[in-house]
């Protein structure tokens, strides 16, 4: 099939699924095409990349300045959220209050780039950051937030998932990438590298796993029409999976699939308080055996992977080895700067990440900045149990999320913006947002509100109510 005739095909299906999904809610506001397109984005390239810009590790320059294509670009979806946010009255008060972890571990990211050695750029990379928080806010202030965090993600597989596909097959220019000195393939899809392709796996394939099992008890003429789609895309995430060779990724995969299946099943239900304990025992179990004992090459063996970790241990060893600020870090996104990148690369070669989430904020945030990651994440676990308990239904994704997120820090920077990071945060905000109201099923029934504001999140469905 020619190139362009399959471009074609891919447009019109794409097009046909997003008129006529059978998951499709109509309810749902069309500025949730706003945090999609930003997801895309995140989840692929930059546009400046799509219109043939440099993919892959970026050189010192290009890394400080960016690129004016792209910053404008943000910074009219950024707009468009605050317009979004402003027309909705978005209740920020609320949301400070609900997510206090959060918003210190923002505002100590904030206030580290009055020691960074290049402060513009650190808040240009922080004011890009807090971008990703306005795409969640939008969601999260729609009339019908839980339908708006399906509708987004959904509409985010249905773009990337089959473009993916799409280039590996029929513009292998874009879709593939070679090793300069050995030619070894490797199959990027969409994305920039093949653990980016890994991660977009990850997203989707833990998505379609849990909408297919809350979904499954429904009962109505959409229930074929959608299993169908949900495992037509499970099948093409499982092939691009297979053709990335993440092994991260793969893991997670299962590892969060099993998390959504336990938190469902009549075991998990029944013994809620067991499920909680156990996930956090098991990571500080990894950690203990891995680090504490030294038994990351047998760990590493048993489930096939690098004793070394692909050369990580290497890469861990030299950053620790350059000796940065213990306690505050070099400022945020500061340390891939200057003549600490320079010598990172003299070192490492093209490497511009830590590949490990934790010692990245340690680099750049200090012991400070872990803590206080380790406090967001302590606090909204115990939001995600609290939601589980309340058989709400999208706890167990955020569940699965928080869980896969712990396991991948510890070989690459997740944090460090990108899908899977923005993916979490629009987890655990959506639950921390539910913590404080009344435990709820969703209905299909329309509500009216005495106000015509939109607070954030499902304070829009709790508010005082009268029948419609």
């Amino acid at each position: 099939m020619p190139p362009s005739l399959a471009l074609f095909l891919w447009l019109v299906l794409l097009l046909l699924l997003l008129r006529f999904d059978p998951a499709r809610d109509p309810e749902t506001s069309l500025a949730l095409w706003v945090p999609v397109i930003w997801l895309f984005i995140d989840g692929s390239r930059l546009p400046s990349q799509w219109l043939g810009g440099q993919v892959g590790a970026a050189v010192a320059n290009a890394l400080e300045e960016g690129n004016s294509l792209d910053r404008a670009i943000w910074s009219a979806l950024i707009l468009l959220a605050i317009i979004i946010l402003v027309s909705r009255s978005f209740q920020w008060g609320d949301f400070f209050a609900r997510n206090l972890a959060l918003v210190t571990y923002l505002s100590f990211a904030l206030f580290s780039i009055f020691w960074s050695d290049f402060p513009f750029v650190s808040f240009k990379r922080w004011f890009r950051d807090l971008g990703s928080y306005l795409m969640i806010f939008v969601v999260l202030s729609d009339p019908r937030p839980l339908e708006a965090v399906r509708t987004v993600l959904r509409r985010l597989c249905y773009l990337l998932v089959p473009l993916s596909i799409l280039l590996i097959k029929y513009y292998i220019g874009i879709g593939r990438h070679y090793d300069e000195w050995t030619g070894a393939t490797a199959f990027v899809g969409a994305a920039t590298s093949k653990n980016m392709l890994g991660v977009l796996c990850l997203v989707s394939g833990l998505f379609f796993f849990w909408d297919t099992v809350t979904r499954w008890s429904d009962r109505n003429e959409q229930r074929t029409r959608w299993i169908f789609v949900n495992l037509s895309f499970t099948a093409m995430t499982l092939w691009l999976l297979i053709h990335a060779h993440s092994a991260t990724s793969t893991l997670c995969l299962a590892l969060g699939c099993l998390v959504i299946a336990a938190a469902h099943s009549n075991v998990g239900q029944r013994h809620a308080s067991l499920l909680k304990v156990v996930i956090p025992a098991c990571f500080c179990l990894y950690l203990i055996l891995g680090f504490g004992f030294g038994m990351n090459t047998e760990l590493a063996g048993a489930v096939g992977r690098d004793p070394t970790f692909t050369g990580r241990t290497k890469i861990w060893d030299t950053l620790l080895g350059m000796h940065t600020d213990p306690l505050i870090g070099t400022g945020y996104g500061s340390f891939w700067l200057g003549p600490r990148l320079n010598l990172a690369m003299q070192k490492l070669g093209n490497v511009t990440e830590a590949h490990n989430g934790y010692l990245e904020i340690y680099l750049n945030l200090g012991i400070i900045g872990v803590f206080l990651l380790i406090v967001f994440l302590i606090v909204s676990y115990r939001s995600i149990c609290q939601q589980l308990a309340s058989k709400e239904s999208f706890a167990s994704l955020a569940l699965a999320l928080w869980t896969v997120l712990l396991f991948y820090m510890v070989t690459e920077a997740a944090l460090r913006g990108g899908l899977l990071s923005v993916t979490f945060m629009l987890g655990a905000i959506t639950v921390s947002a539910a913590r404080d109201t009344m435990p709820y099923q969703e209905t299909q029934n329309e509500h009216a509100f005495d106000s015509g504001t939109v607070p954030i999140a499902h304070e829009a469905i709790f508010l005082e109510e009268t029948p419609s």
